[in-house]
């Protein structure tokens, strides 16, 4: 007997006709003779809703009172899949985050787990029955507050809760079936991966593939979590995202996908005296307000003042505080000016072959010079090169890429809703 772990995204269980058919394909599962632990997310555009509400009636939102908000359109969903299952004839129970034995700590909003005792869970599982789980919640025993845990926190919440448990394998369920080369709104033509490794995975996922969120991919890669992302309105095996390889002798693809992310903005520090410390200063502002930087780039000083130039990206949300911050102490650090740009995107491979093949960034930049893009930042890892570009170019840029690197398919490849989660 399997204990498999599925969780099911906004998408998946928007309306009662998809909470009926998600009711029957876990059941399938438990009749195949496993052992079932469900996470959902809240309906559609519940949290979105939510939010809107909480703005129509406060300009000042308390963060615990956005949490006790929020957590209810998991509570919903767990809720009434558990009643659709039990209609079915199956046996299910819900439970919220804390019931579940999620312990995170009091940073509302975007928690962090720290510690997963499921004996409810388990005591259900014993008794053959279906536990459903509502994601993106735990709570916190130093406050005895409910906390959320932020962007991708039902993944996050499934891919601990299997960890916790031992689980077999935790299933993604979203409206695409798998892991594909490249976000086939952006590219159709995008085929996808019956299987990828956890690292390259996780460049994808913080290179901006929406598909997997990168604090659950981070969590599974610690844990040894093995992962399927498979479609929910489809029967199709999905990609298996695999810790360790998973047996043969074929060698890695040089690039296993392209992803591409529009929700940065670039920020310049110009002028900056170039000595030691000094660009510690400017990152150490960054980190106090509260923001994470991607790429950065320095301009070697060439001029007799000793000036330097400092140009990183961070996400959009991110810009105004940060930009706010260093001119606060833009006469306590020296530099001349600062400037932003909102309008750029982000491009990357990834690929676990890149680190053993030659002549890949050739190719990636012959492709984008024959197609007029200019790229205005670099970025490497091992196995990922990512660039910056102008964000009208982004969406070409992505299809030029992947053609280039003969990923395209034969075939369209099918989006069953829309949002990709």
């Amino acid at each position: 007997m399997a204990l498999i772990v599925q969780k099911f995204g906004g998408s998946s269980v928007s309306d009662a006709e998809k909470i009926k058919h998600v009711a029957a394909r876990v059941l399938k599962t438990q009749a195949e003779g496993n052992q079932v632990v469900v996470v959902v997310s809240a309906m559609g555009d519940t949290t979105d809703e939510l939010i809107d509400l909480a703005n129509s009636v406060s300009s000042n939102r308390g963060n615990r009172e956005m949490d006790m908000l929020l957590t209810a359109g998991e509570r919903i969903s767990m809720s009434v899949l558990a009643m659709a299952i039990q209609e079915m004839g199956g046996r299910a129970k819900s439970f919220t985050g804390y019931q579940a034995g999620i312990s995170t700590d009091s940073n509302h909003g975007s928690a962090r787990i720290s510690k997963i005792e499921p004996t409810r869970i388990k005591e259900t599982l014993a008794d053959g029955e279906i536990a459903i789980v509502a994601g993106f919640q735990g709570f916190s025993f130093q406050t005895g507050d409910v906390t959320t845990l932020g962007r991708g926190g039902s993944d996050t919440t499934a891919v601990a809760l299997a960890a916790a448990l031992n689980a077999d394998v935790c299933e993604i369920y979203s409206d695409v079936d798998g892991v594909y080369t490249a976000d086939p709104r952006v590219v159709p033509r995008a085929h996808k991966l019956a299987q990828i490794d956890i690292d390259s995975m996780l460049e994808l996922s913080s290179s901006g593939a929406k598909i997997l969120y990168i604090r659950a991919v981070e969590f599974a890669r610690r844990h040894q979590v093995p992962l399927r992302v498979r479609s929910t309105f489809s029967l199709d095996p999905g990609t298996l995202v695999y810790t360790n390889q998973p047996g043969d002798d074929v060698e890695e693809p040089i690039v296993s996908g392209v992803a591409a992310d529009d929700t940065q903005s670039k920020i310049t520090v110009i002028g900056l005296p170039d000595r030691p410390g000094k660009a510690a200063e400017i990152f150490q502002i960054v980190a106090e307000a509260g923001a994470n930087i991607d790429m950065i780039v320095q301009n070697v000083s060439t001029t007799e003042n000793h000036l330097s130039d400092i140009s990183f990206t961070l996400i959009h949300s991110d810009r105004p505080k940060v930009v706010e911050a260093l001119k606060a102490k833009q006469d306590e650090v020296g530099f001349q000016s600062i400037s932003y740009d909102d309008e750029i995107g982000k491009l990357s491979i990834v690929g676990a072959g890149m680190k053993t093949s030659s002549g890949v960034s050739a190719k990636l930049f012959g492709a984008l010079a024959r197609a007029g893009i200019n790229i205005e930042m670099i970025s490497t890892s091992e196995i990922r090169i990512s660039v910056v570009t102008r964000a009208d170019q982004l969406k070409e840029a992505t299809r030029v890429i992947h053609t280039a690197f003969e990923l395209d398919s034969a075939d369209t490849a099918i989006v069953y809703a829309g949002t990709g989660r």
